[in-house]
């Protein structure tokens, strides 16, 4: 898995070579979040939010009727 996005960095660096200013910083940010993937070891993706203590009020809000 680490060959996959070490491959898709290097990617997307080449393809920042030829983009305009904008595209090219998306790209190089793109490729380094795609390097720090490939490292072994390191936590790859985001991380889940902690569970919530109590449900969304949404859920209560309305007439009571099932």
């Amino acid at each position: 898995m680490e060959e996959f996005f070490r491959g898709f960095a290097q990617r997307a660096r080449d393809l920042a070579e030829n983009a305009d200013p904008f595209t090219k910083r998306r790209l190089l940010d793109l490729a380094q979040r795609y390097d720090l993937k490939s490292r072994p070891g390191a936590p790859g993706g985001r991380t889940l939010p902690p569970p919530r203590a109590t449900p969304p009020t949404a859920l209560f809000s309305g007439s009571g009727e099932a």
